[in-house]
């Protein structure tokens, strides 16, 4: 599958502490992200994943190396342009929602269109599909408080996808979710992936989470330790061929 570059991480580290108790989080990590792409990063608690994850949303700053959006190195960016970059190229999803209690589902969704100074007529619309393609419109009017964790979840994947950003970024979506949520959530991102063409990087410690996945990264010790491809393979062989790296590496099966 030939896909454009969307993504180019070089060589980065990032340490943490200061002399005598320095900790590598990211030791020498590369790869790119292609366009279109589905990818999860896995590995054991302090393999270094968050913090990639930290690094590649511009939340936190490299040590060393480098990363490029479209040819752009983010890394050599003033926060008031990271701030800028961050607004406009990045959606987020977190573990704990992170939606307004005082808003709507509708108006959170709206919210991340509203700061970017869209017109009326174009957050209409695009909130319309939205929220019937993520089947979320029975819902539209309800306040957090009022909806199960799985269609929070799923309004937080709307607001991160209404403004087209270059790259969602999930960190442990399914955390706070029940299987029969998480398992909805996970056909959400890849309807999203594969009919709204969003580009996912999603880490997870779960291999269930991760099967949905096109590719896998595993960390250990803050080094790429391995890489699976799904290709053509059924979801259980690709989940076999997960649970095998991951009994290397230390990670987490599903319990």
């Amino acid at each position: 599958m030939n896909m454009n570059e969307l993504i180019r991480v070089c060589d980065i580290e990032k340490y943490y502490g200061k002399e005598n108790n320095i900790t590598k989080a990211i030791n020498h990590v590369s790869f790119s992200v292609g366009a279109g792409e589905f990818i999860g990063i896995m590995g054991a608690s302090g393999s270094g994943k968050t913090t990639l994850l930290n690094v590649m949303a511009a939340i936190d700053s490299v040590t060393a190396g480098h990363i490029y959006y479209e040819g752009k190195d983010i890394t050599e960016m003033r926060e008031n342009r990271l701030a800028e970059f961050r607004k406009h190229n990045l959606g987020f999803i977190f573990q704990d929602f992170n939606l307004l209690d005082t808003l709507t589902v509708e108006e959170n969704i709206i919210l991340a269109m509203t700061i970017r100074n869209r017109s009326k007529r174009e957050i209409e619309e695009k909130v319309e599909s939205i929220l019937t393609a993520l089947s979320i419109d029975d819902i539209r009017g309800k306040f957090p408080y009022q909806i199960s964790g799985g269609q929070k979840q799923r309004c937080a994947c709307a607001r991160a996808i209404i403004t087209n950003p270059r790259l969602i970024l999930a960190d442990e979506p399914t955390g706070a979710l029940d299987s029969q949520s998480a398992e909805m959530l996970l056909e959400t991102l890849t309807k999203m992936n594969e009919e709204m063409r969003a580009t996912i990087l999603m880490v997870t410690h779960d291999a269930f989470c991760a099967g949905y996945c096109r590719r896998i990264l595993f960390l250990k010790d803050g080094e790429i330790f391995n890489e699976l491809v799904k290709g053509k393979k059924s979801r259980k062989e690709f989940l076999n061929e997960i649970f095998d790296v991951l009994a290397l590496t230390g990670g987490e099966r599903r319990a």
